[in-house]
């Protein structure tokens, strides 16, 4: 068991130098642009138990707040009556609600669908981690190139951490959880929950010089998912869908007067094997930000990740 008082004293220090929110709060309501919404336990008291491993996407729900287009506007996240945190309630990996086993798709959290240009994302700095459009900038931001080719979102419990220097991409992550492509057929809605199948990897670097790195996966229940089961599969079974991805990044910030992005590892689109390692370091990551330990629970999940593409 871990000592409350030390744990918060050291989470609090970790924090307030990553400027990243706590996902656990120590008291019974929280109050969000005078929206006061209960805490999950209910008795101010912290309780590892609140990373509740059997939540399923599909308990979750989307709650919307504030006026669309405006600074305001939130999308939270619901399960079971209260609201979660998509980015430290919700499991990495997708576990049966049946009987409780991994079932080797990990969960994707969608910011901005397909098909868009709004550049939603989780708001990691805030309680409880809604989506919003990004305002970093002063304004409302979106894609200027113009709509995404994919679903982009991020995976739930990972940390991109920024003083860990990944020896073949020669960057630092960005402080923001991972970032995931869904490739499939299918729009998917802002704060919607879907298992997907990790496929490969491409490590993008962003302006900041930051290693930005983009999983590939795919929809679990999408028509093309029984067919790839690797990052070869796609240019095989779906060819040009990589330079796509590859030139969108590349490319995306030139009509906001940026230079084209770089990208590490000669910008090769890695292996499902490869994939999985960089999601396991990013959650390992998350899990010393917030707990101080890694899961011990992560490796049954993990072995059912990756028997899931040597089974098919």
């Amino acid at each position: 068991a871990i000592n409350c008082a030390v744990w918060i004293a050291c989470a609090t220090a970790i924090l307030l130098k990553m400027s990243v929110a706590s996902p656990l709060q120590n008291t019974d309501t929280l109050s969000v642009k005078g929206l006061v919404m209960a805490l999950r336990g209910g008795d101010g008291v912290v309780r590892q138990s609140n990373f509740k491993r059997q939540l399923s996407h599909d308990d979750i729900t989307s709650e919307h707040h504030g006026a669309p287009d405006t600074a305001d506007a939130r999308v939270f996240a619901k399960a079971d009556g209260e609201h979660r945190s998509l980015w430290h309630d919700l499991p990495l990996f997708e576990f049966s609600p049946t009987d409780g086993k991994p079932t080797g798709a990990l969960n994707f959290v969608c910011e901005i669908p397909k098909w868009t240009r709004k550049k939603f994302k989780l708001a990691t700095k805030e309680p409880l981690n809604p989506i919003k459009q990004d305002d970093s900038t002063g304004y409302l931001a979106s894609f200027k190139k113009g709509d995404i080719y994919f679903n982009l979102g991020c995976f739930p419990r990972t940390w991109e951490d920024p003083d860990h220097m990944h020896p073949e991409a020669g960057a630092g992550g960005d402080n923001d959880p991972l970032d995931v492509c869904e490739i499939g057929m299918r729009q998917i809605p802002t704060g919607k929950v879907r298992p997907v199948k990790v496929l490969g990897i491409l490590c993008v670097i962003n302006d900041a010089g930051r290693a930005d790195w983009k999983v590939v996966a795919i929809d679990k229940d999408d028509q093309w998912a029984p067919v790839l089961h690797d990052i070869g599969d796609v240019e095989k079974k779906l060819p040009g869908t990589l330079d796509t991805l590859r030139d969108w990044f590349r490319t995306c910030g030139l009509a906001e007067g940026k230079p084209p992005c770089s990208f590490g590892l000669d910008g090769l689109f890695m292996p499902r094997g490869f994939s999985l390692s960089i999601v396991r370091s990013s959650h390992a990551s998350w899990a010393r930000l917030v707990r101080g330990k890694v899961d011990d629970v992560q490796p049954e999940a993990e072995a059912a990740a990756a028997a899931d593409a040597d089974a098919a």
